[in-house]
């Protein structure tokens, strides 16, 4: 397979040679198992936090409230904030991790800043495997936030920097897919500990969690820097090396010169986060504001967190609230593969749109059916049937999710960020996206006592806000260098007026010379490597 081909604003043809080598393959596949210690941590605390056994020690009123007060209304059995702090507080840790985690990435690599991710992940997970107290529990907690903070700053980064331009979706994708994994893997985990007898079934799902954390760790260290990584840091040679190895050729002078002139430009920006304010990073800054924060508020992780605690608030049993779970992490993984093999066919906003159209179309009817049956009363139980149906459409409504914005969500803003400002605005994606985790996961169980069938509107209010910002101010951006994304964004009706015509030709003229440069190595017999 070609490396990638993009046709510029100019016309003129960009055409990297290169191909799918086993050894990018297998770093990506390493890499993205960052993407496990989130998705285990989504899955697992919303199972622990429906255990009776766990209730009772950490949180006894909510306990009292759901066994011994037979007037309360289904919608508001499990409102507290004290035990949407237990989720929450990791988020707001990640947000905070994620400014630091900029720092590590962009100074000591991206391979680093997993590590020391899975570090502390893995440290978090014993405290909460041992915990004694709600202190305790929630300063595990705050450890395993800071873990997934540098995950999620560095994996995506990584991926989209060792790829190939016309698979970079495909391999991006992989984080995605194994978060979904994760959450699987945590559904499942939490059915068997529940039927623990002694009622310390939650300890094994929360210290488990050291099981990806302890991969991550393991696993980032055989992981290589990426190409642009080295040149950032000034290691030239070993990014020439790198670069020959990951496209299985030596014929990567154009795409080292494209890469050697956006570090030399990013040395000119002392203050990226400065710099990713002015006029002409607006595009991507938008972008990286909106995007997290429209993931968020599909309600994704309305169901993700709080799944197994949903549909025992909605009449379930506590073993089929949690074989409901597990069935919408099946098909949340399936949905993603399928984005894996269709991401870079389809391209990001067919996918986006068709997605969003689902979602919508999903919330409402979940939102109906609900009003229903409970109507503002919160009184009333499911029958078989009629429970069935909500888990369907909340089956239907996952996969759309899974094949566009779950993905999508990490895969454009870690693509559309030149490398003078990379770290800083993959950063502000992270920030944004653990701050509205952060705000919903802390709100839901108040929002569903008080606004009732009508969050699932709320909801679906911000998918149809979401459709139609992708469909007036994304442009497409499968198979388009990294490098060169600028084009793109000059050529949309609305960003082009933020980039000129001058912003294009400075970067344009350092490629120039930096090719003559890397022509003159490759003659005096600059390093290769073979695949």
């Amino acid at each position: 397979m070609a490396g990638g081909a993009f046709v510029n604003a100019g016309g003129d043809r960009i055409d990297y040679p290169g191909k799918m080598t086993l050894f990018v393959f297998l770093t990506c596949l390493v890499a993205a198992t960052g993407g496990l210690i989130f998705g285990y941590d989504i899955g697992i605390s919303g199972g622990v936090t429906s255990m009776d056994s766990f209730l009772s020690k950490f949180f006894p009123s909510v306990y009292r409230k759901e066994k011994e007060d037979t007037s309360t209304n289904q919608y508001c059995k499990f409102d507290s904030q004290l035990l949407t702090t237990f989720t929450s507080s990791l988020y707001l840790a990640a947000l905070i991790a994620s400014f630091f985690a900029s720092t590590v990435t962009r100074m000591f690599g991206r391979k680093w800043s997993m590590f020391g991710g899975g570090i502390t992940f893995l440290v978090g997970a014993a405290l909460n495997g041992a915990a004694k107290d709600v202190a305790m529990l929630i300063v595990g907690r705050i450890l395993l936030g800071i873990g997934v903070g540098f995950a999620n700053q560095s994996v995506p980064v990584y991926l989209s920097e060792m790829a190939p331009a016309k698979l970079r979706g495909m391999l991006n994708i992989g984080f995605q897919l194994m978060i979904t994994i994760g959450i699987l893997a945590a559904n499942l985990i939490n059915y068997g500990t529940a039927k623990i007898k002694g009622g310390w079934g939650w300890r094994v799902s929360l210290a488990l969690a050291a099981v990806p954390a302890g991969i991550i760790t393991l696993g980032s260290l055989f992981l290589p820097d990426t190409p642009n990584s080295l040149i950032e840091r000034g290691h030239d040679d070993e990014a020439r090396t790198m670069l020959c190895r990951i496209r299985g050729t030596a014929d990567i002078h154009d795409e080292y010169a494209d890469l050697k002139a956006a570090s030399e430009e990013s040395k000119t920006v002392k203050h990226p986060w400065r710099n990713i304010t002015h006029r002409r990073y607006r595009p991507q800054l938008m972008m990286a504001i909106l995007i997290p924060f429209f993931q968020q508020v599909t309600g994704i992780n309305v169901i993700m967190f709080y799944a197994p605690v949903l549909f025992k608030t909605l009449g379930f049993g506590s073993d089929a609230s949690l074989m409901s779970a597990i069935i919408t992490g099946l098909v949340n993984v399936f949905a993603t593969v399928v984005s894996i093999f269709t991401v870079d066919r389809l391209g990001r906003r067919k996918l986006f749109l068709q997605g969003g159209c689902q979602m919508l179309a999903c919330q409402i009817i979940i939102g109906t059916l609900i009003a229903i049956k409970f109507g503002t009363s919160g009184e009333g139980h499911f029958s078989h049937t009629y429970a069935g149906a909500i888990v369907a459409f909340i089956c239907i409504y996952v996969a759309g999710f899974a094949w566009s914005w779950g993905p999508l969500g990490w895969l454009v803003p870690s693509e559309i960020f030149p490398l003078e400002i990379r770290s800083a605005g993959q950063s502000i994606t992270v920030s944004v996206n653990m701050l509205f985790t952060f705000i919903i996961a802390q709100a839901f169980l108040a929002l569903l006592c008080r606004l009732k069938f009508g969050l699932f509107y709320f909801f679906g209010f911000w998918v149809l806000v979401m459709t139609f910002f992708i469909a007036f101010f994304l442009p497409e951006t499968k198979g388009v260098p990294i490098e060169e994304m600028a084009h793109v964004w000059r050529g949309h009706w609305f960003w082009g007026r933020f980039i000129t015509d001058e912003d294009i030709h400075v970067r344009s003229k350092l490629e120039m010379t930096d090719g003559k440069k890397g022509g003159a190595a490759a003659a005096a017999g600059a390093p290769t490597a073979g695949v």
